[in-house]
């Protein structure tokens, strides 16, 4: 059976071969760096307050030992990311800024959780949740959402994705078809999945940023709330999109494509590929 997910998407659309590299030929050896392992440790950290908040109470969330958690997290995921890729994941004096951002960014969490997850009426779908559907022969949907809550009272549904940050999403980010497009996408098939209308369901990006402005007139908060654009119109363009990229790498009865070409397209995304400067990429030797 193979599988589409946003990732996938994301990835064909900065270059066909890197994908083609990764998901066919099946070459790919990047496991992690200090971001994805800060990034996969805030998101373990804050789920499990939000699990023990609404499975338990507010008080019981208090207790927990974020500050603990977060480091056992950190440890947990640099060991796991050595033990499967030849390059250190980052070095100590990273690993103790980000601890420390981390610290700051968990401090204002506790302090203003009530403004971004609101306990009274709401209650927790689900954290991590995934969703699998089967788009066609043999293909199918791999997602999973991050935090789902719904309210109790209007039955309304929010799905939350978590994402770290070194500082504030700007326009440029917000305007990124492919990042907004990860929630629409779940939007659209949380509906399909749940039979739960799309105007019955909110969607918003939590952005955890790791740096702030050392000097200003007002308070910055450490966190961001986004919601993209996500009514029918942009829900359907960005479906349309995602159909189309499914209808190029696989064939109808769900085999890859195999017998096309997958053109590299050098560009600004290249500077973090892991095929750069390889034998796999014409274009990176030369870049």
């Amino acid at each position: 059976m193979g599988h589409v997910s946003h990732s996938q998407f994301v990835s064909y659309s900065e270059c066909n071969l890197k994908w083609k590299l990764r998901y066919i030929d099946k070459l790919g050896t990047f496991t992690g760096n200090i971001h994805t392992l800060f990034g996969t440790a805030m998101h373990t950290v804050i789920q499990e307050y939000l699990t023990v908040m609404y499975g338990t109470s507010i008080v019981a969330a208090e207790a927990l030992d974020l500050n603990g958690m977060l480091k056992t997290e950190m440890m947990g995921e640099f060991t796991k990311i050595k033990e499967n890729q030849e390059n250190l994941p980052c070095n100590q004096d990273d690993m103790v800024e980000f601890y420390q951002d981390g610290l700051a960014i968990l401090e204002h969490f506790r302090k203003h959780r009530g403004k971004y997850f609101m306990k009274k009426n709401y209650e927790l779908v689900g954290i991590e949740l995934p969703i699998t559907m089967e788009l066609q022969e043999n293909v199918e949907l791999k997602s999973f959402l991050d935090v789902v809550i719904r309210n109790k009272i209007s039955g309304r549904i929010t799905i939350i994705d978590l994402k770290t940050s070194t500082r504030s999403w700007t326009d440029y980010h917000k305007k990124n078809f492919y990042k907004k497009a990860q929630l629409l996408l779940y939007k659209q098939f949380y509906s399909e999945k749940f039979d739960v209308p799309l105007d019955k369901i909110s969607v918003e990006f939590l952005i955890l940023k790791r740096k702030i402005a050392k000097q200003s007139d007002f308070p910055i908060s450490r966190l961001q709330r986004f919601e993209p654009a996500n009514g029918k119109v942009s829900v359907n363009k960005t479906m349309k999109a995602f159909t189309e990229f499914r209808e190029a790498i696989y064939d109808e009865k769900g085999n890859h494509k195999t017998d096309r070409n997958y053109n590299a397209s050098p560009g600004s995304a290249c500077k973090f590929c892991e095929f750069v400067k390889t034998e796999h990429c014409e274009w990176g030797k030369i870049l």
